[in-house]
């Protein structure tokens, strides 16, 4: 990364105080005072990157199928909870830019579109944050995604997400010439913290709600926390003492 990395990120924009995904949360998130956040991209039925974790829309909003398949004028009526709409990964883009929060973009692909959701994601992070001080970081589960998001707009930082670390993640990672390892902070394991440590990689942990396992995953070497509770992390004397501000 360019700049020092947050410790605290804001997941999927708010946390559990805001409806996930959206402006609304991003808002919160920097009223809070963090200072970086992250949020799921997927693209709609005409191709746009939109904000939303599920495949389909039932959970999330009061729309019906899968996000794939709906065109983008539907899109932009639905609710995604407490009246915000679903954002673009434009709009989101602006709103980080403005309040200069570091966007962690996680290209999540509807199955059998992983190749085109990386393409295009990454072509409009390079356009959307052009001369930007602070470069989003995108991440993604599949392999197959970083290597066109670092084929298309290589200038953008990669992060390579897991659940359980596999054995060759390093390699993985360099394969796709990633800056950050991001994991399940259930499954990260001491040999993998050191691995990284050694390599000077950042370990970004997801999602940690409690200040005695962060303060437990800092000690080990852990970087960076992914969390859905932004009240707690934004106001205990934990949080201040550990200065988990960055």
């Amino acid at each position: 990364m360019q700049s020092p990395l947050p410790r605290w990120i804001a997941h999927r924009g708010g946390g559990s105080l805001a409806p996930e995904n959206t402006l609304a949360g991003i808002r919160l998130a920097a009223r809070l005072g963090f200072r970086a956040v992250e949020f799921d991209v997927m693209l709609s039925a005409d191709g746009t990157p939109f904000l939303i974790h599920d495949e389909t829309l039932e959970r999330t909003t009061n729309g019906h199928g899968p996000v794939c398949a709906t065109p983008d004028r539907v899109l932009h009526r639905l609710d995604a909870g407490q009246g915000e709409s679903l954002p673009t990964l434009a709009q989101a883009a602006a709103l980080c830019r403005e309040l200069g929060l570091l966007a962690n973009v996680e290209i999540k692909p509807a199955a059998g579109h992983e190749r085109q959701t990386a393409k295009v994601v990454a072509r409009q992070c390079a356009v959307l944050w052009q001369g930007a001080a602070t470069p989003p970081l995108i991440s993604s589960f599949s392999m197959d995604a970083l290597a066109i998001a670092r084929d298309v707009a290589p200038e953008i930082p990669r992060g390579l997400l897991f659940d359980a670390v596999p054995a060759d993640w390093l390699r993985q990672l360099h394969e796709v010439r990633g800056v950050t390892l991001h994991c399940n902070a259930a499954h990260v394991v001491r040999d993998v913290l050191a691995e990284a440590n050694a390599s000077s990689i950042p370990v970004l942990c997801y999602t940690v709600n409690c200040p005695e396992q962060a303060a437990m995953l800092l000690a080990s070497g852990v970087s960076a926390f992914f969390t859905d509770r932004l009240d707690l992390f934004a106001e205990t004397s934990a949080y201040k003492a550990l200065q988990l501000g960055g």
